[in-house]
């Protein structure tokens, strides 16, 4: 429920994707914002306002002289005691109304009569000619000025059977943008390097060794980084998640490429979270073929390397971005997590007790610092992630006035 209590204006103008404005209203709904859909005449030729009326609950308005609002002014009415208005799909015509103040409908009308701090996100939806025009271009430039947030859009096949860009984001995208645009963006302009998920160390081709973590936590972390404005990477080991929406992703599969990609990034990186569950050992006698089963030998015999320890060679660079680090300890989490903070020489770690967050949608957390520790209480990992990237933007700021000082 991230958008729990939001009130959203949703508008739609004139465009095919209003298609996708329905799945869109229905997934705002679920994430806990209430909807109240506005659309142009032409919109109306695309998605009837019953459609849009029964996914969002609400009356949808269309008319500036609509007597249902008491004053009939719902230009006004509408935009007063909400959070945000989104334009999904905004045509290219409609960009042109919003770049020059025009108000010749509602809902352009609305959209110059919103208060100053009421958010304007748009998602533009046309053919890729209409896009890359250079009087196009002009508009989004003047948008952007504005300070309205564009949303998109994505290259791809288009309804007109032409490929491009100019295709309105996908809904789940959407609400991800959305979501995005409530939070604090306390990293804006850092570049941040998370790791996150098991690593895998073969046996043999079909055989390895590895450990229980899901990835969930690393993931919402990522998630919250970018949220919070970073330009992201995300080193992930196998899991079974897609990437967060806007997060670039590298895949490796053992510790050695884990740590081969982070010291190959690390140099241009402001903050590096190592929240991956990462093997110490690897296999050194990995087989080429399959072990077999035989009567003289049904247990294999491994022999063992100890693996690089990640995070202590990014901790030991000369220059260094800020380090997080995390422990999943399965006893006395307050004593190891310190000493493992101390050992690595690193300024923040992150513990918990490993066995009862694998897997899980949630979690609790201690923060080990020179300060001492403080806890993050039991909550989902999505919320503890924000809390997270919340505390560490507040220590990179403050090494900033120190620095300065």
């Amino acid at each position: 429920m991230d958008l729990a209590g939001k009130k959203i204006v949703l508008g739609l103008s004139g465009g095919v994707a209003c298609y996708k404005a329905a799945e869109l209203t229905r997934a705002l709904s679920k994430a806990g914002a209430t909807v109240q859909v506005v659309m142009t005449e032409a919109a109306t030729h695309f998605i009837t306002p019953v459609t849009m009326q029964a996914l969002s609950g609400l009356p949808v308005v269309t008319n500036q002289w609509d007597a249902r609002i008491a004053n009939n002014m719902p230009h006004i009415d509408l935009t007063r005691g909400v959070d945000a208005i989104v334009i999904a799909p905004c045509s290219a015509d409609f960009m042109f109304k919003l770049a020059h103040g025009a108000c010749d409908d509602l809902l352009s009308t609305l959209c110059v009569a919103r208060p100053t701090y009421l958010p304007l996100l748009v998602a533009p939806a046309m053919n890729v000619e209409m896009w890359q025009n250079p009087a196009t271009q002009r508009n989004v430039a003047q948008l952007r000025a504005d300070g309205i947030q564009i949303l998109g859009p994505d290259a791809g096949e288009q309804a007109c059977g032409e490929t491009g860009m100019g295709r309105m984001l996908e809904p789940e995208q959407l609400v991800e943008e959305i979501i995005a645009s409530f939070q604090p963006k306390s990293l804006a302009g850092k570049c941040v390097l998370v790791t996150a998920g098991p690593t895998f160390e073969p046996i043999d081709p079909v055989r390895g060794i590895t450990n229980l973590s899901s990835g969930k936590m690393g993931y919402a972390i990522a998630r919250a980084a970018r949220e919070a404005g970073a330009e992201v990477t995300l080193v992930s080991g196998p899991t079974a998640l897609s990437a967060p929406f806007g997060v670039h992703r590298v895949n490796v599969q053992t510790a050695e490429q884990m740590h081969d990609v982070v010291m190959s990034r690390v140099a241009t990186q402001d903050l590096f979270i190592a929240v991956a569950a990462v093997a110490d050992w690897r296999v050194r006698n990995v087989a080429a073929q399959k072990i077999k089963k035989t009567a003289e030998s049904r247990t294999p015999s491994l022999e063992f390397d100890e693996n690089v320890d990640i995070l202590a060679a990014v901790a030991a660079l000369d220059k260094k971005p800020y380090c997080v680090g995390f422990a999943a300890e399965s006893e006395n989490l307050l004593a190891y997590g310190e000493a493992k903070r101390r050992k690595k020489n690193i300024p923040l770690l992150v513990g918990n007790i490993g066995h009862q967050t694998f897997g899980q949608d949630e979690n609790e957390l201690i923060l080990f610092d020179d300060n001492g520790h403080t806890p993050l209480p039991f909550a989902d990992k999505q919320t503890l992630a924000r809390q997270l990237i919340g505390e560490i933007a507040q220590r990179l700021a403050r090494n900033a006035l120190h620095a300065i000082s």
